[in-house]
C-alpha cells in the first residue's frame, strides 16, 4: 500500500494519491476508501481498479486540520489499514484506523 502526499500552491489543500496493489487486494471486485474526510460513508469514495490490478483514488484534503483517520472497506466486508500510514490509532469498536498527516 501507499500514500503519496502533493502540496497545492494555490490554496491550503494537499492531494493524496490512495494505492492498494494487487498483492493486498488479491481477487477484490471493489475497494473503497473510508475515512472521517468522508464521514465515515461506505460508498461514497469508491477506488479505481488498474489494468495492473491495483486500485488507487486520489482526494484532496483542506491542510487546516493536522491529520484524518482512515481505512480501506474491500469487497464490502472486509477492513484493511495502510502499512504505510503516518500513524495508527484504536478506533475503539474493531482494532485501529490508520492516521494521514496533512
Amino acid at each position: 500500500m501507499s500514500i503519496k502526499k502533493q502540496y497545492l500552491k494555490s490554496r491550503p489543500a494537499c492531494k493524496v494519491t490512495f494505492r492498494v496493489p494487487k498483492e493486498v487486494a488479491n481477487s477484490a471486485q471493489s475497494i473503497n476508501l473510508v475515512g472521517d474526510f468522508n464521514q465515515w460513508d461506505y460508498s461514497a469514495t469508491p477506488m479505481n481498479q488498474l489494468k495492473n490490478g491495483d486500485f488507487t483514488t486520489v482526494i484532496e484534503l483542506d491542510t487546516d486540520k493536522p491529520e484524518y483517520q482512515f481505512r480501506y472497506l474491500i469487497d464490502k466486508n472486509t477492513w484493511e489499514n495502510d502499512w504505510e500510514a503516518d500513524h495508527y490509532t484504536h478506533n475503539g469498536i474493531d482494532g485501529d484506523n490508520s492516521v494521514i498527516r496533512i
